[in-house]
């Protein structure tokens, strides 16, 4: 019999080379990213897709948000999308117990989160 040959050694990633971007530049396009909804977390994967590394700049993303006033904790958002996703999905199917439990359990999550960041 003939050997297996495998193909994943010849399948590679091409390297995103990283773009020069100035500190102004680089401000500006950490706010549009955040005008279109996404927290400090995916506005680093977006910026490293484009080619562009925060850590070249030396700033934290979430302090240049804070410091603009366009921070949003993504721990808090991203329970929150889970609850009313549950809530939505609850209220077509009120049979589901599983769901039931799992909203109180979600929404608890969400409130000691609340009191955890000190937000209302």
């Amino acid at each position: 019999m003939p050997k297996k040959t495998t193909k994943k050694a010849e399948v590679k990633k091409e390297k995103v080379l990283s773009k020069k971007v100035s500190e102004a530049e680089f401000e500006k396009r950490i706010l549009e990213l955040a005008e279109s909804g996404l927290t400090s977390e995916k506005i680093g994967e977006a910026l490293r897709k484009e080619g562009i590394h925060p850590k070249e700049h030396g700033k934290k993303i979430s302090i240049i948000l804070k410091a603009k006033g366009k921070y949003i904790n993504p721990d808090l958002k991203n329970v929150s999308e889970k609850l009313e996703k549950i809530k939505a999905h609850y209220e077509k199917n009120h049979q589901d117990k599983r769901a039931m439990r799992e909203k109180d359990r979600v929404f608890s999550q969400l409130r000691i989160l609340k009191k955890y960041a000190k937000v209302q």
